[in-house]
């Protein structure tokens, strides 16, 4: 007799299930006498062989009562009478009454046999037993990148402090950001984020005293990576530590900052943004000028007179942010008009040339690429948009920036992605000749950026799931979100093809048109090893952030944990080639030999962005959650405005 499923029903206390009722022996032989061949067959059974199944019947019945009970058969009278199915007993004697009726009585319905509670809890008990080595192992991952940012930070304190970058071979500083002690602000806030309060405490207090006079006596800076670095840390710094009362009560913090009180940030933030709005002012265009004095509040373009597409489409968010905070609407107002400006000018299909006249305001050349020069104007297309969505710059609507960017990345995808052979690695590459030249197999590790962009407007920061069952995801997004996998397996596969397991800066792609022999990665046991091509000019590698960034990005946004297997790969090579022991990590020149020559170079964008992702990717996702803020090209957090998020969603709610 097979035995159904347990169900909740039959946990329950009445256990009416005639599959676990036990039945009298009486019923047990009758009804096997009565559903047996003798039943089928009784037409050709004779009276004798009727009697000999009876007597035997009976006799079983008495050594089975007999042995039950121990109730001498010569001392009872046992009568069966049937009365509407049911069983009566009469007894005769007294001493024995009481066996004789518990004998006969119905027993009780049994609830099922479950399984014991080791087998039954295997499922939940091992699920449980992952999830907690799961969180014990992210926790000591998040330690080993803490300790090499303290690594990193103690080189740059010991040898370069006050200057913008570390030399670690060298073991000297350097300055080649403008002299503002880019590093420190860069890492500020990472140090926030890790909880390192001694760190915080250091660089806080070297901002307090020490930047305003730097920002009086230097000269020339770059407009965008001041803004990205420099202000974009400070504002970032402003917020994290408490300054901003509506976004930064709840950004995950489990550590109390110490350091200067944090209005410190904004008035030095705010003085470097009046000194760096000459580039705006200065310009017969929207397009801002390229370079600018500080210490003489002028401004001047490049040498070429051209400013690159993204260096002047990447101001926004920090801009914005600042008039938020200030109440002057002067900063958002000079940067939100380059891309309204930008809105206006002729593109193909979305993609944009890689450079721009301040003095014309049009777009120069046509090299078409989302490498250097190109990358984050299509990266803030989307993040302006999501922090600024429904609230806007200045109540304005920015719903056009949204519409930029889908059809940027329809471009993208219609003229830009190919696959490798033999293996069909999916990748970026680039119109140098424009729209009517031909496609050139080269993407930048800076392309490393796009996974995570094309995820965050896929789902608007929010988890895959989430945004599935709120009906925020259309068809495009679905789409959107696979080639956003597509492209960070291929940036893996970037690192995973040296010997190194870190990525070159450059890489080109074997396609049916384009091949170069002997310039292999060198790692003989990767399978893409015929796909990736890596020339000599192009293997060195500067500790760049991109692709632990949108590995970051699309762990909180899928969930899915090979993107921390992949990152920590990642950490463990630049733990073993690029750590100099003195203090500080080096950039190195060939990613593809070992050991591999190392370059002397720490950029503050390592400490800034790399190990900051890094940690973030191995942490909890309730800090700094990715629908609440959204990072600027420098990781440096900022917050979505909250009026505007909740519009958003409301209004996509209502449209589905």
């Amino acid at each position: 007799m097979a035995v159904l499923p347990i169900t909740s029903h039959d946990l329950q206390s009445d256990y009416d299930n005639a599959k676990f009722r036990r039945r009298s022996l009486f019923k047990v032989i009758t009804q096997a006498v009565l559903t047996s061949n003798v039943r089928r067959n009784c037409g050709s059974c004779g009276v004798g062989k009727l009697l000999a199944l009876l007597m035997i019947a009976g006799l079983a019945f008495l050594t089975v009562a007999h042995t039950n009970s121990g109730i001498s058969a010569a001392s009872e009278i046992v009568q069966h009478i049937n009365v509407r199915g049911e069983e009566k007993v009469i007894t005769e004697g007294h001493g024995n009454a009481e066996l004789l009726k518990r004998f006969w009585r119905k027993p009780p319905r049994l609830p099922p046999k479950l399984p014991p509670r080791g087998k039954a809890g295997n499922n939940s008990l091992a699920a449980e037993a992952h999830n907690q080595q799961h969180i014990l192992g992210s926790a000591v991952r998040q330690n080993k990148v803490a300790e090499a940012f303290r690594h990193a930070w103690t080189g740059y304190k010991n040898y370069a402090m006050g200057s913008d970058e570390l030399m670690p071979l060298s073991k000297r500083g350097v300055d080649g950001l403008g002299g503002l002690g880019a590093t420190i602000v860069d890492s500020l806030d990472t140090a926030m984020i890790m909880g390192l309060n001694d760190i915080v405490q250091e660089a806080g207090y070297w901002i307090e005293k020490k930047l305003p006079e730097r920002l009086n006596e230097k000269g020339q800076v770059n407009l965008f990576e001041t803004t990205i670095r420099v202000l974009g840390g400070l504002l970032s710094a402003y917020c994290l530590s408490g300054g901003e009362n509506e976004t930064t009560g709840d950004w995950g913090s489990r550590t109390k900052l110490d350091g200067p009180n944090p209005a410190i940030y904004l008035e030095r933030a705010q003085d470097l943004a009046d000194r760096l709005m000459v580039a705006f002012t200065s310009s017969p265009t929207p397009i801002p000028y390229s370079d600018v004095v500080l210490r003489e509040r002028s401004a001047h373009p490049a040498p070429d007179g051209l400013s690159s597409t993204s260096e002047v489409s990447s101001l926004q968010l920090e801009f914005w942010y600042l008039s938020k905070l200030s109440g002057n609407p002067k900063y958002g107002d000079a940067a939100m008009h380059v891309l309204e400006h930008l809105k206006t000018l002729p593109k193909f299909e979305g993609l944009v040339p890689i450079y721009i006249s301040p003095h014309s305001g049009h777009f120069s050349g046509q090299n078409i690429r989302l490498g250097s020069r190109g990358d984050s104007y299509y990266e803030y297309l989307v993040k302006v948009w999501l922090q600024q969505r429904g609230a806007g710059h200045g109540g304005s609507d920015v719903s056009y920036l949204r519409e930029m960017y889908d059809e940027a990345i329809k471009g993208v995808k219609n003229r830009l992605i190919q696959k490798s052979i033999p293996k069909g690695l999916v990748f970026v590459g680039e119109l140098p000749s424009g729209k009517d030249g031909s496609f050139y197999p080269k993407m930048d590790h800076l392309v490393c950026f796009l996974p995570g962009t094309l995820a965050l407007g896929a789902t608007r920061g929010l988890t895959k799931q989430r945004a599935m069952e709120e009906g925020l995801m259309t068809i495009e997004d679905i789409e959107n979100l696979k080639l956003a996998e597509d492209i960070m397996k291929t940036c893996y596969e970037m690192y995973s093809v040296t010997t190194t397991g870190l990525a070159p800066e450059i890489a080109h792609f074997h396609t049916q048109k384009f091949y170069e022999d002997g310039l292999q990665g060198g790692n003989k046991s990767s399978e893409f090893l015929d796909d990736i091509i890596i020339r000599y000019a192009d293997r060195h590698n500067l500790l760049r952030p991109e692709t632990v960034e949108s590995l970051f990005v699309l762990h909180r946004i899928t969930q899915d944990p090979k993107y921390l297997e992949w990152g920590w790969q990642i950490f463990q090579a630049f733990e073993s080639h690029t750590k100099v022991d003195s203090g500080g990590y080096s950039s190195l020149n060939d990613v593809t030999v070992l050991p591999p020559p190392r370059r002397d170079k720490m950029e503050t964008f390592f400490l800034g962005e790399t190990l900051k992702y890094l940690y973030l990717l191995f942490g909890d996702s309730n800090v700094l959650p990715l629908d609440k803020f959204v990072f600027n090209t420098e990781a440096h957090p900022l917050p979505i405005s909250r009026k505007g998020a909740e519009n958003d969603l409301t209004s996509q709610t209502q449209a589905s």
